[in-house]
């Protein structure tokens, strides 16, 4: 990204900053002066901001915190995520950009998308039907719930695409094929919601299981589409967001490859969101020469779920990385100790009956090291977890 377009962003910033309270004192507070950004260097010199940090705005100044620019006439939809955060609808604004990853799925005009998502109070409905409609397939509204309707919608009308969460899908998926069998089943493509466990290995049974492709995007309610999946590793960021990954404690960027938090500034001014901590965390795959993430790796988990050891942050998804990796596992945690002034990790493993203990321990540690960087104590089986077990569970205080 060149210098003008930073100054190009940094004026609207300015500008922005003169009619949104909320973004004035923001500014103000961190001594940050917008007009002066020519570089990500100079952006980067802004605190990043929370969204706890939003929501605690918006509760002093409600709806939006001082931080809506463009005139309040113009805010098609306010959505409402937990909290209650606010986040308005606004031309050009928010998760336009959905229909990149229809694109990369191939979904044209021959398609018809049942789209299982909610369409009150959160985006994820009507952004997925706006952008479905944009590459011309046809949607029909399914929302949440009623499973044996919308089942028999499937059977009925050639369904050949579902937006869903993992769980919806597969229920979705057994119901039409239990009911009305496996020749009933006419869907190729699925664009399912992420969740943590093992997410990824289930992806791969799905494809394998019911002959589908499928597909993701990682997007927020306050930034809308952030990047979306294009056949190649992680996700592909969308063009008018400036991505970083940063240090979930100090804000400072980090080099690819490193886990940290994502951090997002969008390009358009009316609803700044600049430098925004998301809570989510990954590693950049690509950056560009100023250090703007262009490809982000699969979301590792929550940064409040990390926990710090031996001073390098363990996520979640380094344990769901395991489970995908090893043949014969189930299921894994790591459990954190702390054991004569040192911190140790046991990976605890569930294998299948049968499943080769040796050549297992060294492929588990493998994993683990790869992705977490930093090297597992000690392997141990174990029977079972619970079903909610976390994925890892710190006994240091204990």
């Amino acid at each position: 990204m060149s210098d003008a377009v930073y100054t190009e962003i940094a004026r609207a910033y300015a500008k922005a900053a003169q009619v949104a309270p909320g973004l004035k004192a923001r500014f103000d507070k961190a001594g940050f002066d917008p007009s002066k950004v020519s570089s990500l260097a100079d952006l980067s010199r802004l605190p990043v901001m929370k969204k706890e940090e939003l929501l605690t705005l918006q509760r002093a100044n409600p709806p939006f915190g001082g931080f809506l620019v463009a005139d309040p006439k113009e805010v098609s939809r306010i959505y409402v995520s937990p909290g209650p955060i606010f986040e308005p609808s606004l031309p050009g604004v928010g998760g336009h950009g959905l229909d990149l990853l229809f694109r990369s799925a191939g979904i044209t005009n021959a398609d018809i998308i049942l789209n299982t998502w909610a369409y009150h109070l959160v985006p994820a409905g009507l952004l997925f039907d706006e952008a479905a409609q944009v590459v011309g397939a046809t949607v029909i509204p399914g929302g949440t719930g009623n499973r044996e309707l919308q089942a028999q919608i499937i059977r009925e009308t050639g369904v050949t695409s579902i937006c869903a969460s993992t769980a919806f899908f597969l229920a979705l998926a057994d119901t039409v094929i239990e009911t009305y069998g496996r020749e009933a089943w006419t869907v190729k493509s699925a664009f399912l919601g992420g969740e943590m466990g093992d997410w990824m290995a289930k992806r791969r049974r799905i494809e394998s299981d019911y002959g589908v492709k499928t597909w993701a995007a990682y997007a927020t309610a306050d930034l809308g589409l952030v990047g979306y999946e294009d056949g190649g590793e992680g996700y592909l960021v969308h063009p008018d967001r400036i991505v970083q990954i940063c240090d979930p404690e100090s804000g400072t960027p980090l080099a690819d490859g490193e886990t940290g938090e994502i951090v997002v500034t969008a390009r358009q001014a009316d609803w700044p969101m600049i430098r925004f901590g998301t809570g989510d965390s990954a590693y950049a795959l690509e950056s560009e020469a100023d250090g703007r993430v262009t490809r982000l790796s699969a979301i590792q988990g929550r940064v409040g779920a990390a926990v710090k050891v031996r001073e390098i942050f363990i996520y979640p998804r380094a344990i769901e990385e395991v489970v995908i990796a090893v043949s014969g596992a189930i299921a894994a945690q790591a459990v954190v100790t702390r054991e004569n002034d040192r911190d140790t990790v046991r990976l605890h493993l569930v294998l299948d009956h049968g499943t080769d203990k040796g050549t297992t321990t060294k492929a588990a540690a493998d994993a683990f090291q790869r992705t977490a960087r930093i090297r597992a104590d000690k392997v141990e089986f174990i029977d079972q977890l619970p079903e909610d077990a976390e994925l890892i569970v710190d006994r240091r205080d204990m």
